[in-house]
């Protein structure tokens, strides 16, 4: 940690901010943008966040702790509810929940669930109207009056911003940070998510799951980092000649999810590496060798004791 970090200015803020919103609001994109990096997946299927991500944003008035909940909705299987409890859990462990709504369809009945969960809250509460992007200007003050109608706190502020082009997100992230108590740094500046690398690294894996195979095998997989080594490569023992090494399982709870998976000839399993190993890279800033074995799990996500082996505890 850098010095100057222990002795933050009098004026400088820090907390954390719980992200909440119905499935596919773009949440975890909204992450990425404010973050400036990649440290939430993102996908065209709706709930794709598990875990409670905390990404880091540091500015030169405030640390921002940003928490990417997973998508409220109704449940549908053990897996569901422990992931809705955790998004809940979240908003009584925060300093400021921000409430994403997605600007280009009108709000909607699983908009009015989140806003009555945040009934009596006493934190700040703040709104982000996401993809504006997507909507013309002409229409937008309609839509964003239809959501105000939403709010039964009349003195919550609403931002417009797009968490694709990043407008309107500089002003969001300068009001977060008024909002914030008096505090020190919680992490270093440098730091961009405190998330274990394997962690990372096996949402890299699903996310690319997700991406490839889209409907066919929705939620019902589940990535395992067995093993990651670093090796010495052809040319000296520097650390530019290391290569990382990652072996890693993907759970499926049906053997038709296995075959799709893994693709004519292993065809879909090459793609769905090659696109991960690419970010993985990006993530390590050096070469990875990544090896993927798909195994079925029948009902793993109504299993307590496989879902608590997979990290999906509720807390």
């Amino acid at each position: 940690m850098n010095k100057h970090e222990h002795f933050a200015k009098k004026d400088f803020r820090s907390g954390f901010i719980a992200l909440i919103g119905r499935p596919n609001v773009g949440k975890s994109t909204l992450v990425n943008q404010l973050v400036g990096e990649k440290v939430s997946i993102t996908s065209p299927v709706a709930q794709t966040t598990r875990n409670r991500l905390r990404a880091i944003l540091t500015t030169p008035k405030a640390q921002l702790v940003i928490v990417d909940t997973p998508g409220i909705h109704k449940p549908h299987h053990l897996l569901g509810k422990r992931l809705v409890q955790s998004a809940r859990g979240s908003i009584a462990e925060v300093d400021l929940v921000v409430v994403i709504f997605d600007a280009s369809s009108p709000p909607g009945k699983g908009d009015a669930f989140i806003i009555e969960l945040l009934k009596g809250q006493k934190n700040p509460v703040l709104f982000a109207l996401n993809k504006s992007d997507l909507v013309e200007n002409s229409y937008f003050e309609a839509r964003e009056k239809e959501y105000r109608s939403f709010l039964p706190n009349p003195s919550w502020p609403m931002f417009s911003c797009s968490a694709i082009n990043g407008n309107g997100c500089n002003q969001l992230v300068e009001h977060i940070s008024g909002l914030l108590p008096l505090g020190p740094h919680l992490y270093p500046s440098n730091m961009v998510s405190d998330q274990p690398e394997k962690i990372l690294l096996a949402e890299l894996i699903r996310e690319q799951v997700l991406f490839n195979t889209r409907e066919e095998i929705p939620h019902s997989v589940a990535v395992v980092i067995d093993r990651v080594d670093e090796n010495f490569v052809k040319g000296g023992k520097s650390s530019q000649n290391l290569r990382t090494a990652i072996l890693a399982t993907v759970l499926v709870e049906r053997k038709t999810q296995k075959g799709i998976l893994i693709g004519k000839g292993g065809s879909m399993l090459k793609v769905i590496g090659s696109a991960a190993r690419i970010q993985m890279q990006k993530l390590i800033n050096g070469p990875v060798h990544l090896e993927l074995f798909v195994k079925v799990v029948p009902n793993w996500r109504k299993s307590p004791s496989r879902l608590a082996e997979l990290g999906y505890d509720g807390q």
